[in-house]
């Protein structure tokens, strides 16, 4: 049958096949193009992103492969999602000659935990030259007990009060927690069952940051708050007037309250005047 005696039914159909094969084309042109600017703005966002390097297998590796430089190499990770057991180039020195326990993709971390013999480093080996660690205890850092683990990052708020005033602000930003308890890596935590049981925080600073976290501690109130993963951005660290800062009027909070006084079945008079009770010094 030719074209010209092709029934009109029939061109209806090829009409319409063709109609739904172009906006078929149409849409998987749109989604190609959608889903290539997606991925160009996530490869963007991580070469913007704080990152580390850490030591990978280069190739898949068994059990019972030696960490050498001929089966690892260097890898830069976002630092949101790098581990926190995993081994870095400075302690690549430590693991060199170590067996894995369990096999390893191409291109994942090498953690201290999948060697043999369980070589993991000190604590001490976790800081960078030139850090200290400080550890608070949790009932002292308030807002965040069992919240946080090892490898999260939070700010350190510290509310004082002095004679007259109280003040809040912002001590340090962006501080890694290094340990939760004696835990220091989150994944181990929640294995053991202890996640949310720890006592204490140990925070990564420097020495004068360190400092300022233990004098806040003695002088003042405070509070942890987490940040999200990868929020590095920076917070004001102006010291605010707490009254200003939750918007209420300026003036002496010790403020003079009369209320009405009966005498005996007598009438209701006014007079009487109430100040804030104030605790008689020691002798």
């Amino acid at each position: 049958m030719t074209p010209t005696n092709t029934p009109p039914r029939a061109r209806k159909h090829w009409v319409v096949l063709a109609f739904a094969l172009a906006l078929g084309g149409i849409a998987a042109f749109a989604a190609s193009n959608y889903l290539s600017s997606r991925m160009a703005e996530i490869e963007a966002r991580d070469r913007d992103a704080d990152t580390v390097h850490l030591i990978v297998a280069k190739s898949n590796l068994s059990g019972g492969a030696l960490i050498t430089p001929e089966t690892v190499a260097v890898r830069e990770i976002p630092r949101a999602w790098a581990h926190s057991g995993a081994i870095t180039p400075e302690q690549f020195s430590r693991a060199e000659g170590s067996a894995l326990a369990h096999p390893a993709a191409i291109g994942e971390p090498i953690l201290w935990a999948q060697l043999e013999g369980n070589r993991a480093p000190s604590f001490s080996a976790r800081l960078q030259t030139g850090q200290r660690a400080v550890t608070v205890p949790v009932d002292e850092i308030s807002s965040l007990s069992g919240m946080v683990e090892p490898g999260d990052r939070i700010d350190i708020v510290v509310s004082i009060r002095d004679a007259h005033r109280n003040y809040t602000f912002t001590l340090l930003q962006s501080v890694a927690v290094l340990a939760t308890g004696s835990q220091a890596d989150a994944e181990s935590a929640r294995t053991d069952g202890r996640h949310g049981g720890y006592t204490t925080i140990t925070l990564d600073t420097n020495p004068d940051d360190a400092k300022r976290v233990i004098a806040a501690r003695e002088i003042g109130r405070v509070t942890a708050l987490l940040r999200a993963p990868g929020d590095l951005s920076p917070v004001s660290s102006l010291i605010t007037d707490t009254h200003a800062l939750l918007g209420l009027p300026k003036g002496d909070s010790r403020s003079v309250s009369s209320v009405p006084v009966i005498y005996g079945g007598g009438p209701i008079t006014n007079g009487l005047q109430l100040t804030p009770h104030r605790e008689a010094p020691l002798d």
